[in-house]
């Protein structure tokens, strides 16, 4: 894990309300809780402010220690424990996937193996994936930690297992924000939506067909220390070049700086800049492609004239557009287009 493109998170952002669901499960199971927290450094005082805050090293020490002393994964959300290992059995059975369609589905049957309290879903309307849970029975205090959690177990584990971050459209929850909504859009950056109907989230198809890019011997490695895939977020993005140009190419002029960009797309402008870097791109060859792209399309196809052209291409006026396409294509654009008709 010391290798993963995992943000460093030192920031106390965890609400204590996470760690006072796991100090249920021990009065659930009648274990004391003390050497967990002991462990985390978290003190009785901490516990008891509601406002209190957790760095994510803590809530995978404190959520690490419960699971083994508990014995129990799913940490008393279920009618029956999850022993220790179950969700790397869930991961073993997804691996061998050929993509993460496969993958995701496949860990959504398995994990009824495990439990039948809670159902997960994955479905596909146009160009949008939806998981989902569905509560088969009463979740009662559990349930707001159980089904944060669970939706990251699988987001984390999906963006480990593509080695790529999987941006959410949208993360829906069926109970009223709670006091420290504030954390929500950290775990699930996009739009939150509470007092929903069900638990879930919702990303960009495209993400389903990209191959697994891990084996056994990462899969070993990752579960050596694979809460923080629960807690923080996944940083590179495979498809963000693709997903970048698309929206150039469609709403060019609406988005036209990096800030607006990088709104879009629910990263900062920082982000967005850093992220084209690791995958071989800048924003700036990524406008000039996609301008280069349209611009010839529209005087090869088209019968709009040059300016209405540079115009959509997002240039502000003719000559600059002239001088652009020049140095694209060595030719004026009424050239190009005179040579493409002929």
């Amino acid at each position: 894990m010391s290798t993963s493109p995992l943000r460093a998170e030192r920031t106390a952002a965890t609400p204590m309300a996470f760690v006072r669901a796991i100090v249920l499960a021990y009065e659930k199971y009648g274990v004391d809780p003390s050497n967990a927290l002991r462990q985390a450094q978290i003190t009785p005082a901490q516990l008891r402010r509601n406002e209190a805050r957790i760095t994510a090293a803590q809530m995978e020490t404190v959520s690490g220690a419960a699971m083994q002393e508990l014995d129990d994964e799913a940490l008393g959300w279920f009618s029956r424990k999850l022993p220790w290992g179950s969700y790397g059995m869930l991961c073993r059975a997804s691996i061998t996937s050929p993509d993460l369609g496969v993958a995701i589905r496949r860990w959504c049957r398995h994990h009824r193996l495990l439990t039948d309290d809670i159902g997960l879903e994955l479905s596909v309307s146009g160009d949008v994936a939806h998981y989902r849970i569905e509560e088969h029975r009463k979740l009662g205090a559990f349930r707001e930690f159980c089904l944060v959690t669970s939706l990251r177990f699988l987001h984390g584990f999906a963006c480990w297992a593509i080695d790529s971050r999987i941006p959410l459209r949208e993360a829906s929850f069926p109970f009223a924000a709670p006091a420290h909504a504030e954390v929500y859009p950290l775990l699930f950056p996009g739009q939150v939506y509470f007092n929903a109907t069900q638990a879930g989230f919702s990303f960009d198809a495209q993400y389903l067909a990209m191959p697994l890019r891990r084996d056994e011997a990462a899969l070993r490695a990752m579960l050596q220390r694979a809460l923080p895939l629960t807690v923080l977020q996944y940083r590179r993005d495979r498809l963000l070049v693709q997903r970048v140009r698309e929206l150039l190419l469609h709403r060019g002029a609406e988005l036209s700086t990096a800030d607006a960009l990088a709104r879009e797309l629910n990263i900062s402008t920082r982000t967005l800049h850093r992220q084209l870097l690791d995958e071989g791109a800048s924003l700036q060859d990524l406008k000039d492609h996609t301008r280069r792209d349209l611009a010839i399309d529209l005087l090869t196809r088209g019968s709009k004239s040059v300016k209405q052209i540079a115009h959509a291409a997002g240039f502000g006026n003719e000559k600059s557009f002239a001088r652009a396409f020049k140095a694209w294509t060595g030719q004026s654009p009424s050239d190009y287009r005179g040579r493409s008709m002929r």
